[in-house]
């Protein structure tokens, strides 16, 4: 292993894989990568264990992305140990940068999430819930525990930088890379993704038009080649951190949001409802009943999974509590 070369890691934790696959999506490139770098940590692709990661004098890694919420033990533990390994560690996709869609569990409780995984479900035999550890007669058989709720990486740990997206751009990976390799990066705490949104970066022009329907794209019999906001279809684009070229829209499927929020945007979510509540067809003083006021709102079939799809562990109201 060259000394000469920086040492990069790559971590999954709660999350779906996808960015694991953005990795090797940037082609060639990966092969630049692989020979300018000592890939010392990742699971996925080589075969390292935690305890060598344990072994490595703190620092030694220069730059770890790490991709996944953090919803159990083992997902802390490790986000802690390579922070301490790391010089820099990003947080790498909308899992990590915001909770991602594992997030959404935060709608429920632990105890909720395993009745209906294991309890009140039909395909399971046995009806016991995951324990942290059971004695058999080989032994003691251990779990992590799960968590109650999701955590976005640097509610967990301090993030150096963050690359949001589900998954990230290609473009936005190869960027980053560029920019670590010949130490061009911006000052700590920055997202390496652009500042405007969605919206500009798609070929329809905004449009100021009143909409009096909220639908979903398959309640369209043929879309037009405009803006889908003004077809009455929700788009997520201009609460949305732009950098992905507005690829969704290119191919006629609204924006959900996962780059994430526009800078300085308090809340994601607020944000959409309040571009999506300037656009319906209500004005200020019209007076419009109950019931009309219901069936326009009722195009919104889910509205924390429409508003907070990749963010509800970072938002203002990060989750629901029963009593």
């Amino acid at each position: 292993m060259s000394k000469d070369k920086p040492n990069f890691a790559f971590y999954w934790a709660a999350s779906c894989g996808g960015c694991e696959i953005a990795v090797l999506d940037i082609d060639e490139k990966i092969l630049d990568v692989a020979d300018a770098v000592n890939i010392v940590f990742w699971p996925v692709a080589i075969d390292t264990k935690y305890k060598d990661v344990k072994a490595m004098e703190d620092g030694f890694i220069d730059v770890c992305f790490f991709n996944g919420a953090v919803r159990t033990s083992e997902q802390e533990e490790m986000a802690k140990l390579l922070r301490r390994k790391s010089k820099t560690l990003i947080s790498f996709g909308s899992c990590a940068y915001s909770g991602g869609i594992p997030g959404l569990a935060n709608l429920y409780s632990r105890t909720e999430i395993f009745e209906t995984a294991y309890l009140d479900n039909p395909s399971t035999v046995g009806k016991t819930v995951p324990k942290t550890d059971v004695e058999v007669k080989e032994g003691k058989l251990t779990l992590p525990e799960f968590y109650d709720s999701v955590k976005a990486l640097h509610q967990v740990v301090e993030v150096d930088y963050f690359l949001p997206g589900c998954p990230p751009p290609t473009e936005l990976i190869v960027n980053a890379v560029e920019a670590i390799l010949s130490d061009n990066l911006p000052p700590k705490g920055a997202i390496l993704a652009p500042e405007r949104s969605v919206c500009d970066e798609c070929r329809f022009e905004r449009s100021e038009k009143r909409i009096t329907e909220i639908k979903r794209v398959y309640d369209v019999d043929e879309l037009e080649d405009k803006c889908l906001l003004e077809q009455g279809i929700l788009c997520y684009g201009p609460a949305t951190r732009g950098g992905c070229g507005a690829r969704c829209l290119n191919a006629n499927m609204p924006c959900t949001g996962c780059g994430g929020p526009t800078s300085h945007s308090l809340d994601q979510g607020g944000k959409m409802i309040s571009a999506l509540a300037s656009i319906l067809g209500i004005d200020e003083e019209e007076v419009i009943s109950q019931e009309e006021l219901d069936k326009l709102l009722d195009g919104v079939v889910d509205p924390a999974g429409t508003f907070y799809k990749y963010g509800l562990p970072v938002a203002l109201l990060n989750r629901r509590l029963k009593k």
